[in-house]
């Protein structure tokens, strides 16, 4: 029986239905003008963003794309690339990951409440970890995610470019444990790749096979035809980095989630399934890091929002309470990370 804790009863602004005189993007995209935005704000922040091929303050910007109300409102890209360019998901992948495991919880395949299903923990401490723990990055595991080159060990470089690239998922399971399942909040690349593992044990597929789950349940109803979802040699997805669109797809996805996971009268994902990817995760006092919920980030776009962030500052902005979604592709060093970060607040913030 799958366990429906994930519902919440806490307060979280309401996800807005589909105007009923805007069709769902399953082919093309329905365009307007942009409205209820201050112009000058707007207009000085997406001239500051693609002022040149490389900006001071905030390094390359390939894609923006604004979507009101369900039709895209604006869409620019850089030098180079068009609305058919394919963009780096990065961690974007992460809430991609989240979508696949609400399918299998809808179906019954898997209860988030119940321990992870991870052979090689079981008889020892790690078999306390459960489902929700993974998503709600609070396993307990040792995983250093560390981006910077020369700044010492990082298991995430590790795992995707070395000695774990093979098998992505078992070289984050054999990590130890360093606290408690459910006691302390560590962002880590390895407990997504975890997750689509358990994701493909659940439904007996890997490789090819998880790929056309992938594109049955979640992209093709959505009208997402140019997603590339990349594979280990172990054939499990890469959950945690790697999924390839275009930006009006990444919205597509976006979409979804402000729909609250139906899509054109269809529910896709079960009932309660984006409130828990909303709903802030315990962060222990003195982490240097927005909000978390469930695999989404929470609060990029203002208190409310939530968010699917990449690394090299790769967003897809969800705004509820005004209808509002945001993507944004480029390149972003990590010492211009905060100046990104202040840059959306300031967009998303520049709508009424």
């Amino acid at each position: 029986m799958v366990s429906l804790c994930y519902r919440s009863r806490m307060t979280l602004p309401a996800l807005p239905k589909q105007p009923s005189q805007v069709p769902w993007p399953a082919q093309d995209w329905p365009t307007g003008q942009l409205r209820d935005v201050d112009r000058a704000a707007f207009n000085d922040l997406v001239g500051e963003a693609f002022a040149a091929k490389v900006t001071p303050n905030l390094g390359e910007t390939h894609a923006l794309l604004v979507v009101q109300g369900g039709q895209v409102t604006f869409e620019r890209y850089g030098d180079g690339f068009d609305a058919a360019s394919t963009h780096h998901s990065w961690s974007m992948a992460k809430s991609i990951t989240q979508a696949l495991v609400g399918f299998l919880v809808k179906d019954g395949k898997l209860d988030i409440s119940a321990p992870a299903d991870v052979p090689a923990w079981r008889g020892d401490a790690r078999a306390a970890i459960t489902l929700d723990h993974l998503l709600r990055m609070s396993s307990g595991l040792k995983f250093i995610e560390d981006y910077a080159p020369g700044g010492g060990p990082s298991d995430v470089i590790a795992m995707l470019f070395g000695e774990g690239k093979d098998d992505v998922a078992a070289y984050a399971a054999a990590q130890p444990l360093e606290h408690a399942p459910g006691t302390f909040w560590s962002y880590a690349s390895g407990t997504t790749n975890i997750v689509s593992r358990i994701a493909s044990r659940a439904l007996g597929a890997y490789g090819a096979d998880f790929e056309r789950f992938m594109r049955e349940r979640l992209f093709e109803p959505l009208g997402i035809r140019s997603a590339i979802p990349k594979f280990d040699d172990a054939g499990t997805f890469i959950g945690s980095s790697f999924c390839f669109m275009t930006a009006r797809d990444f919205a597509r996805f976006g979409l979804l989630y402000l729909r609250d996971g139906a899509w054109d009268g269809q529910r896709l994902l079960p009932e309660g399934w984006v409130d828990y990817a909303r709903r802030p995760t315990f962060q222990q006092a003195g982490v240097d890091a927005n909000r978390y919920g469930a695999h989404w980030w929470l609060d990029f776009g203002g208190r409310g929002s939530f968010s699917a962030n990449g690394y090299d500052g790769q967003f897809i902005i969800i705004v509820p309470e005004r209808d509002l979604i945001i993507v944004r592709h480029g390149v972003t060093p990590l010492a211009l990370k905060e100046n990104l970060k202040a840059w959306l607040g300031k967009l998303a913030a520049s709508f009424a």
